[in-house]
């Protein structure tokens, strides 16, 4: 489909529905979050999805294991034939947290939002409802899915009172993990992310990605959708310029969203857990000594090795085998530095994401132990054989400010890539598809920066350690304070334009965002 996208860069649910239902066949109506094809059909309750035309009701998952002790999971919603098609709502409620009642933004009512479970080739049809008195949309983060037109498209802009509607579709070799939701209307992601929208997405290729009987549900992972969020008078709190600057970290980790809770299971028994960091701007420094831990998987990138320690930076996500403890035990994220504002500001102190426990493992006899899968293999081939087509090198810079304008205007810090701050009319990268290319991210700053970029995996070839063993495919690259990474990717399809940034979201809000163009 042709780029035809305003001047000013932003698409509003009109203009996508225009040139939208051409390519897809597909359109959107009115504020209803109705297809053509199924107009008039009534609106399912909060939670659940509803059928489309033609297609079963998505199936709930069953209860995942120790639910009824402490542990809880959000709603897992799963495709039928292929196609999971959902309302999700946009709104305001009251959710109870840690023994409180507090007001934060939730999809259906919940945070986390429904966990949507699909496997490779599926379909996923997400009618968004915008109750908040402000612009949202959606992002399917880690999905290598097209970002235009209803697809994961960064320049949707949803208005308050509006609805839009999302097809999605995942190719036949798309590889399984751990993938998530969340808002991307630029300016207001952080905020939208802290106050409480987000969800994970599971894609399943061992027979748990359809809605096909107990014996399939049981291989699905336990899930950990890791948050932060800092409370004040019974609502989520407002932060100032700096602590956007510095990218905004809560008082209180939840996982699931809940404050370190229990995960029983009986002791020795192998336990699968995926992750998902979902924090705004704190690293997740996971710390597994003692637990004889395997990554399985980090983003959707296949792995296989041991691991005493796994850096999880914001918006990455790891699937994890380990062993129940005899004993009691935490899993604790270490406090990590993530360097400083420099130039003077408050002082140069370190920007540290806090250590904190995460959640607790407690055995029990008495937990039934779940069906763990075998490890999938990688399917990505290694771009270190493959000849590179061409090369660039995008620097991450940190400006303070003075007089001189840009996003931050007079007396603030400007947060840029190549020296421009995010301008959604204009193609800062093209490149061609068919082509594998090799970048090299800079980050010129005191701060590290975890670089993400839309739609393509990249293949970490060079970190700032020294040469990548082995195959390490990812869609979040930790890039530290003064360092580079050299990555290679290979842009195999996905024409349009979609963008790449720093997932500390408050730098990207500040303008540490640029747009690609494929062609």
């Amino acid at each position: 489909m042709a780029d035809e996208t305003p001047r000013s860069g932003w698409i509003s649910r009109r203009q996508l529905v225009i040139f939208g239902a051409a390519a897809a066949g597909v359109v959107a109506v009115g504020a209803t979050g109705s297809l053509i094809a199924g107009q008039g059909q009534p609106p399912a309750p909060q939670g659940t999805a509803p059928a489309s035309p033609g297609t079963a009701p998505a199936s709930p998952a069953s209860a995942p294991p120790g639910a009824a002790d402490g542990w809880t999971q959000p709603e897992v919603l799963t495709a039928t034939s292929g196609i999971l098609d959902l309302d999700l709502r946009v709104a305001e409620r009251d959710v109870p947290l840690g023994g409180q009642t507090v007001r934060m933004l939730t999809y259906n009512g919940t945070t986390p939002g429904p966990t949507l479970r699909l496997r490779p080739g599926g379909r996923l049809r997400v009618h968004l409802h915008n109750d908040l008195a402000e612009a949202t949309n959606l992002h399917t983060h880690g999905l290598r899915v097209s970002g235009t037109g209803n697809g994961d498209n960064p320049f949707v802009r949803v208005g308050p009172g509006e609805s839009f509607d999302y097809e999605i579709e995942l190719p036949a070799d798309h590889p399984p993990g751990v993938c998530w939701y969340h808002p991307h209307h630029h300016g207001m992601v952080a905020a939208q992310i802290f106050g409480g929208l987000y969800g994970a997405i599971l894609i399943e290729t061992d027979g748990a990605g359809e809605a096909e009987g107990a014996a399939s549900r049981a291989v699905s992972p336990r899930l950990a959708v890791i948050s932060d969020v800092t409370v004040a008078a019974g609502a989520v709190a407002t932060v100032s310029q700096m602590d956007r600057m510095r990218g905004r970290t809560g008082e209180t980790l939840l996982v699931n969203g809940q404050p370190t809770p229990p995960l029983r299971a009986p002791a020795g028994s192998a336990q699968r857990i995926a992750l998902v960091n979902a924090c705004a701007s704190r690293y997740l420094d996971l710390r597994w000594a003692g637990l004889d831990a395997r990554l399985r998987g980090i983003d959707t990138g296949a792995r296989d090795e041991p691991i005493d320690r796994l850096l999880l930076p914001p918006g990455s996500r790891a699937d994890v085998v380990f062993t129940m403890p005899a004993a009691e035990t935490d899993l604790v994220t270490a406090a990590y530095d993530r360097g400083g504002m420099g130039n003077g500001m408050m002082g140069d102190a370190a920007v540290v994401s806090p250590e904190a426990v995460v959640l607790t493992l407690v055995p029990d006899a008495a937990m039934a132990a779940p069906v763990v899968s075998p490890a999938a293999s990688s399917a990505d081939p290694d771009l270190r054989s493959r000849t590179v087509d061409a090369t660039r090198t995008l620097t991450m810079t940190m400006v303070g400010g003075g007089g001189g304008g840009g996003m931050m205007g007079g007396g603030g810090m400007q947060f840029l890539i190549d020296g421009a701050a995010f301008d959604p009319a204009r193609v800062d990268q093209e490149v061609t598809i068919g082509t594998v290319e090799e970048w090299t991210l800079r980050n010129t700053s005191p701060m590290d920066h975890p670089f993400h970029l839309h739609s393509w995996p990249m293949q970490v070839v060079r970190a700032a350690e020294g040469e990548t063993a082995g195959v390490d495919v990812r869609d979040v690259v930790n890039v530290p304070a003064g360092g580079a990474v050299v990555v290679r990717i290979r842009f195999d399809r996905f024409p349009g334009r979609t963008v790449y940034h720093c997932h500390i979201l408050d730098h990207e809000d500040l303008g540490m965002m640029g747009v690609i163009a494929a062609s």
